[in-house]
């Protein structure tokens, strides 16, 4: 593992790493915010953020503005990149899949299976390296996203409970299978059985899986220019069904954008922080 970049930030650090990973038989990068605290060597409770569509490891670091307050709650945030990357790695057609646009499951069609396996990198390889390199709190260790993003973090949450302990999205994309966004990217990846994709789905997900959470947060803009593929309602319906508690909160005037998760990113590092200590 390389340090590519390490910058002092609130007392603490942000870094950028690189390695080869084994899940995606690739070089690929990560961010991680380490506060003062993990940097003494006393272990910290950890969030994963998952980036949307387009976005890399370093967009949330620079973007989200979420180090002020995870120094003060004395939480270590961890970013990976949204795909395997490099010369050998697919490349798809258009912004909506391929490099930047791994979705975050284990792809079984050609050309992606090779290298587009971002569920068991994220959840396996990446989960035991911050582990096994950082002062990670071992049973305190969250995950959250954005779009693409937030639809990693409740299917990586619902499938994978004994490892996140709390869940948050913003502006997920809820339920992929009904969507254009979701339908071209798992018939890539997954193939034409529509059957197999419910198995990446949140909505189809919570439903089988009961309420596994305490509570979920998501927060939605009510001008996202993309409203119309983040199926919300869908989610909480599921979620109603089974008793998942969920708190989905709907803002007017808000787009899609990070203007919009700046504006709600304390209120959610606040939520994990609770939740992970509980």
């Amino acid at each position: 593992m390389e340090l590519v970049q390490r910058n002092q930030c609130f007392n603490g650090e942000q870094r950028i790493y690189q390695f080869d990973s084994e899940s995606l038989k690739s070089s690929t990068r990560f961010g991680i915010f380490l506060p003062a605290e993990a940097l003494q060597g006393q272990v910290c409770p950890a969030l994963f953020y998952l980036a949307g569509l387009t976005c890399t490891e370093e967009t949330f670091a620079i973007k989200a503005h979420a180090q002020r307050l995870a120094a003060q709650l004395g939480l270590i945030l961890i970013s990976p990149d949204t795909s395997p990357r490099g010369d050998s790695v697919a490349k798809g057609d258009h912004w909506d899949i391929g490099q930047g646009a791994g979705f975050y499951i284990n792809a079984t069609e050609q050309p992606w299976a090779e290298h587009y396996q971002m569920e068991r990198f994220i959840s396996d390889e990446l989960y035991a390296l911050v582990q096994a390199e950082f002062a990670v709190l071992a049973d305190a260790i969250g995950i959250f996203g954005h779009s693409m993003g937030g639809h990693g973090a409740l299917t990586l949450a619902l499938k994978h409970p004994d490892k996140f302990k709390s869940v948050s999205a913003f502006a997920p994309i809820c339920a992929p299978s009904q969507c254009p966004w979701g339908e071209k990217a798992f018939g890539q990846y997954l193939g034409v059985n529509q059957g197999f994709w419910q198995a990446h789905d949140a909505t189809a997900l919570v439903a089988v899986k009961g309420a596994l959470f305490k509570e979920i947060l998501i927060d939605q803009g009510l001008d996202d220019q993309f409203y119309s593929q983040l199926n919300p309602a869908l989610f909480q319906q599921a979620c109603d069904s089974v008793g998942q508690a969920l708190t989905l909160r709907e803002h007017a005037g808000y787009d899609h954008g990070y203007y919009f998760i700046q504006t709600f990113m304390d209120d959610h590092l606040q939520f994990h922080a609770v939740q992970l200590q509980a």
